[in-house]
């Protein structure tokens, strides 16, 4: 039985800011800091080439089952992996297809810019989508294709409406241990980070500040 999924401080990978460091080294370093969930996103990786990335991931997670692993759009890969589940955006394969395909067990997450975006996930059957991640909170380099930014209140709002829905909530797009706090009182489940940690210098000891901010700590010197 896997763990329950856990998106507290939730990783999703880059793999030009990892370098010259591998996505697993740093995965394992954020994972020790703290991080309680990991997304693996590269597009412009070839499949193979993000199959043999997620199932290096997969490895350096082992000792950690908590610590749930999704795959970003590829649902191929997913089901070749084994992987927790899949996040795709409004662009990508329907949830509900990805649902069909991955079982009733598998997590499925879906982006969400707007409160039309966020009706069409709310429209769907009950169990069809876990999660959804309210996105961009503030414009980021990192998806430089992302929409216009929701700021803390849309991120609030939305936010709301999908927990009233049922589903867990999440926020990423410009967030950094100086902004967590404030996304996270925005009532989400819990925050994504990308460069805040994969660009670091010590991916570990970011973390482990991102989690003392979210958790009201003072941050560990």
């Amino acid at each position: 039985m896997r763990a329950p999924f856990d998106p507290t401080l939730y990783l999703v990978t880059d793999t030009a800011l990892c370098a010259p460091r591998s996505v697993p080294e740093v995965v394992a370093a954020a994972v020790a800091g703290g991080v309680t969930a990991v997304q693996v996103r590269d597009k412009t990786a070839t499949r193979r080439e993000l199959l043999a990335l997620t199932r290096a991931v997969q490895a350096v997670l082992a000792a950690t089952p908590q610590v749930r692993l999704v795959v970003n759009d590829a649902v191929d890969v997913a089901l070749l992996t084994g992987a927790d589940g899949v996040h795709v955006g409004q662009d990508d394969l329907p949830a509900a297809e990805v649902r069909a395909l991955l079982g009733p067990d598998a997590l499925v997450g879906v982006s969400v810019g707007s409160a039309r975006e966020l009706d069409g996930v709310l429209a769907l059957p009950a169990g069809t989508v876990d999660l959804v991640g309210l996105s961009p909170v503030w414009s980021t380099p990192t998806k430089p294709d992302a929409g216009t930014a929701l700021g803390l209140d849309g991120t609030r709002t939305l936010a709301a409406r999908a927990r009233a829905g049922g589903l867990t909530a999440v926020a990423i797009g410009g967030i950094h241990a100086d902004t967590a706090a404030a996304v996270a009182a925005t009532g989400v489940d819990g925050v994504c980070v990308v460069s805040d940690v994969c660009a670091a210098a010590d991916p570990q000891a970011a973390a482990r500040a991102l989690r003392a901010v979210l958790a009201g700590q003072p941050v560990p010197a």
